[in-house]
This record gives C-alpha cells, structure tokens and sequence, in this order.
C-alpha cells in the first residue's frame, strides 16, 4: 500500500534479482547441506478465507528459462534441498510441467525439491512425468486441511476431494516421492468428531508425513474479519493461533496438540511401519489410536520426560501390553499377539538402527546363531546377496558387523500378509504358521525416502 495514493503496482516477477548468485564462495558453501528457498511465481488460485494470498487477485510467474536457468545452479552446486515457496505451485499447468521436465532431464543426483501443490489439479501427463523421477528427487506438500465439505465451503477453499485421493494414492504406488498432507484444527463448523473423521480419511491415504496444523487467524484476511462470528478466539501475539472455537473448546484444542505430538513421535518418524497397521487393528480407528496413546503419555509422564527415539520401541510396548491388550483383550488374550508385536517392533528397529545392545523385547538369538555364521560362511566362499562387500574389500566379520540377520516366528516383512491380519478379542483369528524366517538388513543400502535399510528374506535364497 502507498499510502493515501492506494495500491502499488505489482512487482514484474523477472525484475527481481537472483540472491543466490550474490553469495561469497564461504555462504555458497554452507548451503550444501541446508534448505534454500526459491520462488517462481506468486498469488493463488484459491481464495482460502485463512490465507493473506487470498487478497492478491492475480497469479504472477517468472519467466520459465530465467527459473530454468537459476534452478541450474542450485543443481551445479549440488545444494541439499531448494523449497520453492510457491503457493500453489501447480496453479499454471503448463509452467509447472515446464519446470518438472527440466529438473528430471538435469537430475544431479543430490538436489531434492519440495513443492507445495493442488493434488485435485494433477493430470496423467504430470503423473506420468512425476512416476519417472529419481527416488527422493521430489517431494510434494498437499494442503487438504479437511475433508468436511461444509467447513470447507465457509472457508472458500475449492477441492475435489475424491480426485484429490486418487492422485495421492497414485503418486504412493511410485514409490519415489516424499508426499505430506497437511490437515488444520479450528476451522468453522469443524468439531472434535469432524476432525476425527477428516483425520481418519486423509491417514488412510498413506501419506509420508501427515502434518497437524492450528488455525492460525492473520489480520487482513477474511478470517480475521469473522472470527467473532465463529467464536474463534485466538493469541493475540503471534502466530496468532487458535485457541477454541464454537465447535472445539480449550481443552479440545489441547487434546488435539497432544494428538499431533503422537503423530510426529510415531508415525511421521517412519520408525514403526510395520508396527502401527496392526496396532490400529485394535482400535476402532488410527484417530482412536493414537488418543489413546496421548492419553497414555499423559498418565506415564512422558510428555514431560520424552523418551529417546530408540527407546520409544520399548514404550510402544509398554503401551500395548499395559493400556491395550489388558483393557481390550482381558484375560482371553493368546501370547500369539503379543508374541507377533514383540516380532513387528524388533522388525522396525532394525530396520532403522544397526543395534549394537541386543532391545530387551528381542527373541533370543543363541538357537540360531550357528545357522547365522554358516550364512555368512558360505556368502564367503561364494558370495551372492553380500557379494558388493566383498568386492569392496571387506572380510567376513567386517561385513556381520556391517549388517544383520534376524530371526522370526512370524512373516513380519511382509506388510501385506500382516495389514490383512485379522485380530478379534480372542487373539489372532488366522494363525500363521510357525516357521522360522531369517532377513538379512543390509545398512549400506537404504531408502532414500525413509532411510529404511534394505531387507532380504533369505529362506528363498
């Protein structure tokens, strides 16, 4: 605004200058390993009544061959992570397509990219381009913020929620891009039971990272003009969020933080992803689930005392076995079910951490270990699925140090075996065969989207 002269005229996108390129060879160096921030184009489609991108009425892009250009030289200098800032940065089609094409011809193998999108908005030409990225070369985050049709009305925000799955579920099936859905606590018409089931839908899309947000009410937006209209009261310092509405209280909105400490602990962590399809057996939904773990947090102190990331497995239990299989399960619960979890949990640690101290929920091994060093004798003299290491010069110790076999009752590397599990009150409805599998975890070889180590069933080698 120019004073009493009204509005300024809208900054031309290709007149700002490239900061990047101004930077000291020291500054250019620390960026390597550190998010940098790029913007192509600004303004939004949408007319969120929460976002100060509403009130910009035109949609201004920078001229594709200058991005094209400056993407260029994050990609020559091999920067971690560019975050383009675009609201929606797949409003223009052609601009988006534009900019993918060209990061997916010049992929240097490091660089990853974050773009904030409108899954509704995808097509099968994007899809296409999208499935054909380098794993971890891209990362989408997707703003549904509900799925309550009539909060999202009020709130001006235009979504196909049916499509918007579609696209998701697809862009999952890939299995090379990052993808976070974001989802906001104390919209207009949107209670406690609301939010469960807009939780509840969004979870079983399977996103990577599924972000709990707080309305946060900024001066200038429409928000703020009917905030006293929806009951919404609000911090008065920043960032302004919401505190209750006139669908959720004080103490909902409390509930729900320690709900959104619970989905970052355990599952936006991707540490319990064989685990938590089972866990959720038991409750009558992922929402319930992890309230109930809140709450058990809250009993045990542990929100005051977090425990650390590799104890968290032991706490999971803890949960289970304590809150759970005693409050659900009573007396009529087989040691079968706490047998497969104490399996799952061993399963997801070591598929994260070479453990170096044997988790004390961990079968015994000592049955197994003569078969354990025959393995790796014969991987010696003829090596097949470790034969990378020894062409690299590494001996047998080196190498049993350098991974792990495990041992297990139940075929727990199997997701889709253990998510069709049935369990009922009286324990596992389908027994599994009690056969002993051994998997190798091969930690030179990792996921680049979960950081997951590579596993192999080897009764089949």
């Amino acid at each position: 605004h120019n004073g009493s002269y009204g509005l300024r005229p809208s900054v031309d996108m290709n007149l700002l200058p490239f900061y990047y390129e101004q930077l000291s060879e020291e500054e250019e160096k620390q960026n390597e390993n550190r998010i940098v921030y790029y913007e192509s184009g600004r303004g939004c489609t949408f007319r969120c009544s929460y976002c100060l991108s509403s009130l910009e009425k035109s949609i201004r892009l920078r001229n594709v061959e200058l991005v094209k250009r400056e993407l260029k030289y994050f990609l020559d200098k091999k920067v971690f992570q560019v975050k383009f800032v675009d609201r929606t940065f797949n409003c223009n089609r052609e601009h988006a397509l534009e900019i993918w094409r060209f990061l997916k011809e010049n992929d240097n193998n490091v660089t990853n990219f974050h773009f904030e999108i409108a899954a509704d908005l995808l097509e099968e030409e994007e899809l296409e381009l999208l499935s054909g990225m380098r794993p971890g070369q891209v990362q989408l985050e997707i703003g549904v913020q509900t799925t309550n049709r009539k909060t999202l009305r009020a709130i001006r925000r235009v979504s196909n929620l049916e499509k918007l799955k579609r696209a998701v579920l697809t862009i999952h099936s890939f299995r090379n891009i990052h993808q976070h859905l974001d989802l906001i606590a104390g919209l207009p018409y949107e209670d406690e039971k609301s939010f469960e089931n807009s939780f509840n839908q969004v979870y079983k899309m399977k996103p990577d990272q599924l972000q709990l947000g707080f309305l946060k009410v900024l001066k200038g937006s429409e928000m703020y003009e009917r905030a006293e209209e929806y009951g919404i009261v609000y911090q008065s310092e920043p960032p302004y969020e919401v505190l209750y509405t006139k669908w959720l209280s004080y103490g909902d909105i409390c509930r729900l933080k320690r709900i959104e400490e619970m989905v970052e602990l355990f599952y936006n962590s991707n540490q319990f992803t064989h685990t938590l399809p089972v866990l959720e057996k038991l409750f009558p939904g992922p929402y319930d689930m992890f309230l109930s773990l809140a709450e058990f947090y809250e009993k045990t102190w542990y929100f005051l005392n977090s425990p650390a990331r590799v104890y968290r497995y032991q706490v999971l239990l803890r949960f289970l076995e304590e809150r759970v299989l005693r409050e659900d399960l009573k007396e009529e619960q087989p040691a079968a079910v706490r047998a497969l979890f104490r399996e799952l949990l061993t399963f997801d640690m070591y598929l994260r951490e070479n453990m170096k101290s044997r988790p004390e929920f961990a079968a015994d091994l000592a049955p197994y270990r003569k078969k354990t060093e025959e393995f790796y004798r014969r991987e010696e003299e003829n090596p097949s699925v470790l034969k990378s290491y020894f062409e690299e010069g590494y001996d047998r110790k080196q190498i049993m140090r350098m991974t792990h076999v495990e041992a297990f009752r139940y075929p727990v590397w199997d997701g889709k075996r253990t998510e069709s599990l049935r369990i009922g009150r009286t324990g596992l409805e389908e027994i599994y065969p009690v056969k002993t599998g051994f998997v190798l975890f091969d930690y030179k070889k990792r996921n680049p989207l979960t950081g997951d180590a590579e596993y192999i069933y080897l009764n089949d080698k």
